[in-house]
């Protein structure tokens, strides 16, 4: 009983990250099964009918391996930050997905349509990579080492390539656009992460045989309390 209860514990906290990966699986198998193609729904850098299409084109691929190259990290980087960065994990992916679609929007090359969930997965990995520098918590820091031992061959795709079916502008703004969430939210404490408050501390009234201030203070100045509460 216990087991399972972890189990349904486990999957109620990844269920965000298994939903999106659904509805990446879903598109995909509508485009095929309905001889469809969204990638008119991808961004069109700087063309204004296609600003909207920023919270698309993440979810469409062009074919079943660009899609198999996503899924895994996808759901293996969101279940992260759901699990270890609950308080942040749906804004910081919201953000990452918005940010990231606006910067290619703005900045990518013309003539061409950007679609693709890996930008997100550049943020994602980004955030959980910078986090760990930013918080400095023993928690983060493993997270942030984890990131470069999965994912440190990521790093030669944010640079221009030969490859015309390949947004490195996407890889790049996604981690840019990671490393600014990742600083807006370093303040953030997860419930992990918060410093239990001595037992003292609590504020009922509690009787004690000296007073709590006994040592802090002269013997003078406890005259003088003693006088002025008379």
């Amino acid at each position: 009983m216990e087991d399972q209860w972890h189990i349904k514990s486990f999957i109620h906290k990844i269920r965000f990250p298994l939903a999106i990966l659904c509805l990446l699986w879903g598109i995909e198998i509508y485009e095929v099964l309905f001889d469809k193609n969204f990638m008119y729904y991808g961004i069109y850098p700087r063309e204004f009918g296609s600003l909207p299409y920023i919270f698309t084109a993440p979810f469409i691929h062009s074919d079943w391996n660009h899609l198999l190259s996503n899924s895994a990290p996808i759901l293996v980087l969101m279940s992260i930050m759901a699990i270890f960065y609950p308080r942040v994990s749906t804004l910081s992916y919201l953000f990452i997905l918005a940010g990231t679609g606006f910067m290619v929007w703005m900045f990518a090359r013309g003539n061409s349509y950007h679609i693709g969930a890996s930008g997100v997965v550049y943020g994602l990995v980004s955030f959980v990579f910078w986090t760990g520098l930013f918080r400095k918590n023993l928690k983060s820091v493993i997270l942030a080492l984890m990131m470069i031992i999965l994912y440190s061959g990521l790093f030669q795709n944010i640079f221009p390539s030969e490859e015309k079916n390949i947004s490195w502008e996407s890889h790049l703004f996604g981690g840019i656009v990671g490393l600014i969430i990742a600083f807006i939210f370093k303040s953030v404490r997860e419930p992990d992460e918060e410093e239990e408050k001595p037992s003292w501390s609590g504020d009922e009234e509690r009787n004690y045989f000296l007073p709590r201030d006994a040592f802090e203070i002269t013997k003078e100045e406890r005259w003088l309390q003693e006088r002025d509460s008379i």
